[in-house]
């Protein structure tokens, strides 16, 4: 059964009836999008007092939010503010106003009040304890329906209602809806599977919107050769790997990465994958070195070789580099170093423990390109956040309308990070349409 107080035919668009106007004295409010920051701006913005509508073109919300964090859901950060916006680069100022009004700690607290308990692990990365991102979603759901939100499943947004420079409704199922604001959160278009494949982008153009260049962001990378194919399911911890640009280091991470049978991937690649793709786009040359002894100078280092190699003299070279390496990666050191497995590690010349070295230290290859936006954690570009209002998250150019999430023209590094952008920013969306702000 349609709701006669939002859905109004299209003869009538114009003209709302009366007994509509004097019925409904609460703000109408349409989020579009059931994602992380399209729950927070619905439960926000009925919480606030607005009669609130969830349009979810999928049959259920929060299909992205149950694989972040491979189905553990990376809720957060416990990072403080300024460290935090700064995983965000040139864009994480725009943030600032959204982090002062909800942030990490508040997000903690909203959802352990729903019952949700958290834990905080290394990096200052926060879980559900319980380890699923369905919890997550759970509890949020739960939340919504309670403080009044009406979800409306299957219902894709194809037209957003705009008269004079302001938002009267949209248009979804071949109906009209009238309403007070629309919130936008329609997410970007990495995994489309879940229903993020862009909707967003193209009704923001239609409310006279510019848009970054939209391309795949926490991506795993391509590479050249086949070395990777040979090491396929091998990961790596403690590594620091530095992202080459045109022969020059312009950025490096420390912790974990994992090789497949097309190239990289692992929390240290995808942290540095955006400025790959940036770099691959504009045409430069692009690699990745590997530091595998990170802990070692090159003089440590040495001492260690020479240690090994007194301790080992007798066996062959490929059975001391099992010391050092893991399995996988032993005949990959020995054919870029030259060096034959059977050689005796006793008659290893200099010229062969420096070139072993090196490369322990230095381990280069050739970035050839990117996973395509089906295996993109999130999306890089998107609406210009110098067309949205900071303290609103309101479009500068039409009223009434509202952008958070995934949507807008920010993104950052793995560690919970997105995803709280994404709740702050649904939050303070939801609580200034509720409130005509």
């Amino acid at each position: 059964m349609k709701d006669d107080n939002l859905a109004i035919s299209n003869k009538r668009l114009t003209r709302p009836s009366r007994a509509v106007c004097e019925t409904d004295k609460h703000r109408r409010i349409i989020v579009v999008g059931g994602g992380a920051a399209g729950l927070l701006a619905a439960g926000q913005a009925a919480e606030a007092g607005a009669r609130t509508f969830l349009f979810e073109k999928m049959k259920r919300c929060g299909r992205k939010l149950s694989l972040t964090g491979k189905g553990r859901c990376n809720i957060t950060n416990i990072a403080e503010m300024n460290d935090f916006i700064a995983h965000f680069g040139k864009t994480g100022s725009f943030l600032r106003q959204a982090f002062f009004q909800f942030f990490n700690t508040d997000l903690m607290v909203h959802l352990e009040g729903l019952g949700l308990d958290l834990v905080t692990e290394r990096g200052g990365r926060v879980f559900p304890a319980g380890g699923k991102a369905s919890d997550v979603l759970d509890v949020l759901l739960t939340w919504v329906k309670r403080s009044g939100v009406e979800i409306r499943y299957s219902m894709a947004v194809d037209e957003l209602v705009i008269r004079s420079g302001k938002i009267t409704g949209v248009v979804a199922g071949g109906e009209t809806f009238f309403c007070d604001a629309v919130i936008l959160t329609t997410g970007g278009a990495s995994y489309p599977a879940t229903g993020s494949t862009g909707d967003g982008y193209r009704l923001a153009e239609s409310a006279g919107h510019g848009l970054t260049l939209i391309r795949p962001a926490l991506a795993p990378l391509e590479i050249a050769g086949d070395f990777c194919a040979a090491m396929d399911g091998l990961s790596l911890r403690n590594v620091k790997v530095a992202l080459l640009i045109n022969g020059k280091k312009r950025r490096q991470a420390f912790g974990e990465m994992a090789f497949t049978s097309f190239g990289v991937t692992g929390p240290v690649i995808l942290s540095i994958s955006g400025d790959a793709v940036d770099a691959l786009m504009a045409g430069h040359k692009v690699g990745l070195t590997i530091d595998l002894k990170p802990a070692l100078d090159e003089k440590k280092l040495d001492g260690r070789l020479l240690r090994d190699i007194a301790a080992r003299g007798k066996e062959e070279v490929q059975s001391m580099l099992r010391g050092l390496l893991p399995r996988e990666m032993v005949p990959v050191c020995l054919e870029l170093t030259g060096i034959p497995a059977e050689h005796p590690v006793n008659a290893l010349s200099a010229k062969a423990r420096r070139r072993l070295r090196v490369w322990l230290k230095d381990f280069r290859f050739e970035v050839t390109g990117h996973r395509p936006f089906s295996e993109a954690i999130i999306t890089a570009g998107g609406v210009e956040t110098r067309e949205v209002d900071p303290r609103t998250m309101e479009s500068r150019r039409t009223k009434g309308l509202f952008f958070a999430g995934e949507l807008l023209d920010i993104h950052a590094d793995t560690g919970g990070y997105n995803l709280q952008a994404a709740f702050s920013t649904g939050w303070l969306a939801g609580r200034s349409a509720a409130l005509g702000a």
